[in-house]
């Protein structure tokens, strides 16, 4: 009999290995270049928060997040990524790990939670809106240039109907799935900001031209976050486990 430490240390390293494989295959499974950051489009959040959700370790979420990514960068040709990927991928697995401990020992709070983030965002969508982006805009479409008219009241709408989305939704669904849709959210963030700095700071571009891969990085999150909870919903509703939680 093996000893129950060398035991634990094997499946750890074998699951990191999995999982390491499962993000890079997933990141370069599909791949759609974004010329002006040099950067891509691509499917790897889809594994990152799979690792994450599925064996809530925080070392195979880090490693298999940080180092698939990384490795995969290389592979594609993108090695000016490589060591921003590392610790950006990184932090985000093993931030989804962190908040969803978190906040298991405040599912109870799941209602009163949501509907005061839901009103927050809305607000802030609405003001911010207002603020920034109503009145005459010009749109570049193929050369030519199309003037329109934002007017505030479409934020206004905008902000209510996503509010009212949100809560028709979240009021519905079970209060652990509800606050790991959040926990994603929130490590997607940290990777849009992650690669926004990297960008800016490391790699020399200026603000406005990092900011065109915003669109792309909340994406990549938003697609990760669809495939990766129901999938490990899933797999858990079949028994299939790794990890408790």
């Amino acid at each position: 009999m093996l000893p129950e430490k060398r035991v634990a240390l094997i499946r750890l390293s074998v699951f990191s290995s999995v999982f390491t494989v499962l993000v890079f295959v997933a990141t370069v499974s599909i791949v759609v270049a974004t010329p002006a950051t040099r950067g891509f489009f691509n499917l790897g959040e889809t594994m990152v928060y799979t690792a994450a959700l599925f064996t809530l370790n925080p070392l195979i979420a880090t490693v298999a997040g940080g180092l698939g990514s990384a490795l995969a960068d290389l592979y594609l040709g993108y090695g000016h990524y490589a060591p921003g990927t590392l610790v950006i991928k990184g932090v985000e697995g093993l931030l989804v790990v962190l908040l969803v401990q978190a906040f298991k020992r405040v599912e109870r709070w799941w209602r009163p939670f949501l509907i005061g983030m839901t009103g927050l965002v809305s607000v802030l969508i609405g003001v911010y809106g207002c603020v920034f982006y109503s009145g005459e805009t010009v749109l570049a479409v193929a050369g030519r240039e199309i003037v329109f008219t934002i007017p505030k009241v479409f934020w206004i709408g905008l902000a209510a109907a996503l509010a009212a989305i949100v809560l028709l939704i979240g009021l519905r669904i079970d209060n652990a799935v509800g606050f790991k849709s959040i926990a994603l959210l929130l490590a997607g963030l940290e990777m849009v900001t992650g690669y926004f700095l990297y960008q800016v700071l490391v790699l020399g571009y200026s603000a406005p031209v990092a900011a065109t891969e915003i669109p792309v990085n909340v994406g990549q999150a938003l697609i990760g976050l669809a495939v990766a909870l129901p999938l490990v919903e899933a797999l858990r509703g079949m028994g299939i486990r790794l990890a408790g939680e």
